[in-house]
């Protein structure tokens, strides 16, 4: 059972138990007019996602998850939590992105180190508004009682668990449009029933938050788990997560003509033997996107394991290589038949 499962199952069993035990404490509650209204507070303690002020402890409504294959972010580990109005429920369409009722949030910490030592770097959060889906991004101070809006960004030094030195970005408000923008209109990204575990899913039906578990859930491999899974779902997974979000119809980056979609199967479009729309410097000189058999030929591969700006891909997100995942595609690539039947 993975971690969010339990957590959504122990979150119940201690509200139970308070309550049963007559130690019941003070109520937390979202603000529900706070989240519709049209302001941006200045704290995400203002919001009442969590009971705590140190941003643990989700309040009633709040409930974590868990993705199967999640996005690189030069390593941080992500705390993720949807937030629904009472009475309201998650519908399902298909296996893509769960679709959210106006007067839910989306909240994501970023955080290094565990147990005692772990700190939280950033909140993001997604409300969905009358007037659509807002973005805004919340940085914690260095005592870890409080985090405050940060519509500039930021940029911070940071030591990561296995003592390297990164400069690590807090997006600012239009860095978060970026990735979540579809045809104009910004998007949450993230929490797709293909991509989301059959048990959360079933505990959310089973909770009257969730319309049904859609057929297709559950189909993408669990990244912690990768020893020994297929090459193709890892590497066509982790493209989803990691690139999808501009590359495909619609989306930032869809002047590339690449699709890197997870339902996407026509070569030319994942970039297989495809030119590129503009041969400069993020090219490094390979004639095309994914050369089967053939990594090093491949532009994919050179862009994603270089952290030099205007090579590096994605572009936002991360400032170092994801050596573990360049590593998946290359052995994909690598591994692909050299004539026609390229997948």
């Amino acid at each position: 059972m993975r971690h969010s499962v339990v957590l959504l199952a122990a979150s119940a069993l201690a509200f139970g138990g308070a309550i049963a035990g007559g130690a019941v404490p003070p109520p937390v509650v979202v603000n529900d007019a706070l989240l519709l209204g049209d302001s941006m507070p200045r704290t995400l303690e203002e919001f009442g996602f969590f009971r705590k002020r140190n941003g643990t402890d989700p309040a009633p409504g709040v409930v974590p998850y868990e993705l199967n294959t999640p996005l690189y972010s030069d390593g941080a580990d992500k705390l993720r939590y949807i937030y629904l109005p009472d009475g309201e429920q998650l519908v399902a369409v298909g296996d893509g992105l769960l679709q959210f009722p106006v007067g839910s949030a989306i909240i994501k910490t970023f955080a290094f180190g565990e147990g005692a030592n772990q700190r939280f770097i950033e909140t993001r959060v997604l409300l969905h508004r009358p007037d659509g889906w807002l973005a805004l991004p919340y940085r914690w101070n260095d005592e870890q009682t409080e985090a405050r809006l940060a519509l500039a960004g930021a940029r911070l030094p940071i030591t990561r668990p296995d003592g390297s030195e990164i400069s690590y970005r807090v997006p600012n408000k239009n860095q978060c449009k970026t990735c979540h923008s579809m045809d104009g209109e910004v998007i949450p990204i993230g929490p797709k029933a293909r991509n989301l575990s059959k048990e959360w899913l079933a505990q959310m039906v089973e909770a009257g938050r969730l319309s049904e578990v859609p057929a297709g859930s559950d189909s993408m491999p669990d990244w912690a788990v990768r020893e020994g899974a297929d090459t193709a779902a890892l590497a066509r997974a982790y493209l989803d997560v990691n690139c999808a979000h501009c590359h495909q119809p619609g989306g930032g980056a869809s002047n590339s003509g690449l699709d890197l979609r997870w339902e996407q199967d026509e070569p030319h479009a994942l970039g297989i033997r495809k030119p590129p729309v503009a041969a400069g410097r993020g090219a490094g000189g390979h004639k095309v996107s994914i050369a089967p058999g053939d990594p090093d030929a491949s532009i994919l591969v050179y862009r994603m394991d270089s952290a030099e700006p205007g090579i590096a891909m994605p572009e936002l997100g991360k400032s170092t290589v994801d050596e573990e995942g360049v590593a998946v595609v290359r052995k994909w690539i690598a591994e692909m038949k050299q004539g026609n039947d390229a997948t």
